[in-house]
């Protein structure tokens, strides 16, 4: 019976971290960073061509 109860209190000391939280705010926080790296990329991205197609065209 002494097994059970220190098997329940182990399980409820891990049940009151917050390791699961700080995970949900990384991942949400990376899910921010990548939304704006591609509305940068998408923005700036035919901006981007045009100056490569010029330098190029004035290579040539």
């Amino acid at each position: 019976m002494l097994h059970y109860q220190f098997i329940a209190a182990w399980m409820r000391a891990q049940a009151k971290t917050e390791r699961g939280a700080s995970l949900v705010e990384y991942a949400l926080l990376v899910a921010l960073i990548a939304v704006v790296c591609i509305a940068a990329v998408t923005l700036l991205g035919k901006s981007a061509a045009e100056k490569f197609s010029s330098v190029n065209d004035a290579i040539d």
